[in-house]
């Protein structure tokens, strides 16, 4: 296996779709998956209930710029529908999750923060002319929310109000209210990395201060764990890391290091706030957190539910909740996939929509 590319193999499920033991889909049914982050890029073969049947990741290198990551990408994508084991005949779209800002009725993405030097990026035509199958476009976060709807955690909870976040390089959110995604004026609805949790605080990659994604995003988490270790003198684990990461910070806070567990503490403060933020502006059902900084489970979880919930108004506290993500490592690919089943067309989610109702 070529360095630094994960792979799973033919019929790989996805947490919490049903899909072992199942006949393979019908060729038309299959969409091909392109996740787009700032750390990572993911393809895969995703059918319509969910299944995965080829994941494959390799790091994004977003110093080597957009035409370059593209082309990896491409290859990515082309190596993941033969290891589904199926023709290009059996592709009948792609679909894609990038981070915003888009145009996702035009395919273009417009300087994500998080991907330097992507302005004004026409991808879906370079996709389309590349694979010559018809392609699709989304906020990535938004793309998550209708897949943890339809897939995940939505599915399972049989809710109709669902707000999803990505806890990752960046932050991003999508919204699913009353059952159907819902973008905006200009197709960039949910930007919840961009919430103000503090007017004068810390540079955002977007130009403004104090985001929450300039406080609690991975890369964030990591940076502040830098600062306080360089502010003081304090004994830390982290001292000898050369690379920090919000995991190693996780791990850190959990063994007991005073400065991790400072940086961590603040972190699942911010976060709380915000949730409560969002449980009262648009009343959900269920708030699902997903991402890579998700995988410190109950430690990340458990303190933001319960500020969260303490701290929205009654109304929106009782009738609401908040979850990780079902959909587990392989969510970006069947969030990309579901943006092609979207607009193009899903027999079974239609299906699956009536039994909701």
């Amino acid at each position: 296996m070529r360095q630094g590319l994960e792979r799973v193999g033919n019929a790989g499920s996805v947490a919490g779709a049903g899909a072992e033991g199942r006949d393979r889909p019908a060729s038309t049914d299959l969409v091909l998956g392109l996740d787009v982050g700032g750390t990572k890029l993911a393809a895969g073969v995703v059918a319509p209930d969910g299944r995965v049947l080829s994941w494959l990741s390799a790091p994004t290198r977003v110093e080597e710029g957009a035409d370059r990551v593209i082309a990896r990408h491409l290859e990515l994508g082309r190596r993941a529908v033969s290891d589904a084991g199926v023709e290009w005949s059996a592709i009948a779209s792609v679909g894609i999750g990038c981070g915003g800002p888009l145009d996702p009725v035009a395919g273009i993405i417009e300087s994500p923060p998080n991907l330097p030097g992507w302005r004004d990026v026409p991808l879906v035509a370079i996709v389309e002319s590349a694979l010559d199958r018809p392609a699709a476009v989304d906020n990535d976060a938004t793309a998550g929310a209708l897949a943890e709807y339809r897939f995940g955690a939505g599915r399972t909870r049989r809710v109709r109000h669902l707000v999803y976040l990505t806890i990752s390089t960046g932050i991003g959110g999508g919204l699913v209210l009353d059952g159907r995604v819902y973008r905006g004026a200009a197709g960039n609805a949910g930007e919840l990395g961009h919430l103000t949790v503090e007017y004068r605080g810390r540079p955002c990659g977007c130009g403004r201060r104090g985001c929450l994604e300039a406080y609690a995003s991975g890369t964030n988490i990591a940076a502040r764990a830098r600062e306080a270790l360089a502010a003081g003198e304090a004994q830390s684990t982290l001292r000898g890391i050369p690379e920090i990461t919000a995991l190693d910070v996780a791990v850190a806070a959990a063994a007991g290091d005073p400065v991790a567990g400072v940086v961590w503490d603040e972190t699942t403060a911010i976060l709380g706030s915000a949730m409560a933020n969002i449980l009262d502006v648009f009343n959900p059902e269920l708030i699902v957190l997903g991402g890579g900084v998700t995988r410190a489970g109950d430690q990340l979880l458990q303190p933001v539910r319960q500020a969260a919930l303490a701290q929205a108004m009654g109304p929106a506290a009782r009738s609401g909740d908040i979850v990780l993500a079902e959909l587990g490592d392989r969510l970006g690919v069947v969030a990309a996939a579901a943006v092609a089943f979207e607009r193009f067309g899903n027999a079974a989610a239609a299906d699956m929509e009536q039994l909701r109702a």
